[in-house]
């Protein structure tokens, strides 16, 4: 090899490595085995499936632009197949966003009565606009939080007082509950492993979460549609929360999980991240925050 030849190659791998050190990826998807996959995989299982939970991180920007992205490439696959339904809407708020997406009310009038979370405007709005556009149902399948909070003071017994008009909002009465599924045992880990009291219903007030967005995901879906569900990842990690009851109610739906989690390094996935759901996007944890 002669000397200009070895330092044409040396170049080569300097600039080769250069780059490779300045590529800053947004994020990496993994499938259940913890494989790294293409966006192209995760499309072609979405549409064979019944009901997708893409479980998100609330302020996390790429789970966002993603839940957008796939919604408008199902959209062009299955076209008014498509379902959309969200945790940040309360079901009794449905007559107001039917309204909204018919053009009954104004932008002003749904978004100062429609109770919509903080970041509505940047995470959230633009999957309601493309429903509207695109003439797509859009379901409010979380429980009015007032009636979480009231499991949260008096355990589940505290529904069975509600008026039949306030049950119309919820999951039927009495739900099943398992107090031993293992992401209901971890939230009284979290709150110092100590039972009784207050720490008793707030894993009781996270099943009536789950158990009403089941509930109406089961009302919303039928077969030949697809479901896709926008929540956080807690309510559809490891295949419990939302999906353990939906397996209730719908036994026969084919279900696809996603979710969202962060690490310093985006190359491989943590084992303790491995196994969440059917496809992990996985976000360097020093991305932007959308609040």
């Amino acid at each position: 090899m002669n000397r200009f030849m070895f330092s044409a190659i040396t170049l080569l791998l300097l600039a080769a490595s250069t780059a490779m050190a300045q590529d800053k990826s947004a994020f990496e998807l993994f499938n259940s085995e913890g494989k790294t996959v293409k966006y192209r995989k995760l499309l072609k299982e979405a549409q064979e499936a019944d009901v997708i939970f893409f479980g998100e991180q609330h302020n996390n920007p790429i789970a966002h632009w993603l839940q957008l992205e796939l919604t408008r490439d199902l959209h062009q696959e299955l076209g008014g197949k498509l379902v959309l339904g969200a945790e940040m809407f309360e079901a009794d708020n449905q007559l107001l966003l039917d309204e909204y997406l018919a053009d009954k009310v104004n932008t002003k009038a749904f978004e100062e009565e429609g109770r919509l979370w903080k970041n509505y405007k940047t995470d959230y709005k633009p999957l309601v606009e493309f429903a509207k556009a695109n003439n797509l149902a859009f379901v409010a399948t979380n429980v009015p939080r007032r009636y979480a909070n009231l499991v949260y003071r008096e355990s589940l017994e505290g529904l069975d007082n509600l008026s039949e008009e306030a049950k119309r909002y919820l999951a039927p009465l009495p739900i099943l509950y398992d107090p031993n599924l293992p992401g209901y045992l971890e939230m009284i880990e979290m709150m110092g492993g100590h039972g009784g009291g207050a720490n008793d219903n707030l894993p009781k007030a996270q099943a009536i979460k789950d158990a009403t967005m089941a509930y109406f995901i089961s009302q919303n879906w039928e077969k030949g549609k697809t479901f896709i569900h926008f929540n956080g990842s807690y309510h559809s990690d490891n295949y419990e929360g939302i999906l353990w009851y939906l397996k209730q109610y719908k036994p026969e739906a084919k279900i696809l999980t996603i979710t969202t989690v962060e690490q310093a390094k985006v190359e491989e996935l943590e084992a303790e991240n491995q196994g969440k759901a059917d496809f992990t996007i996985l976000v360097p944890e020093d991305m932007t925050k959308t609040y």
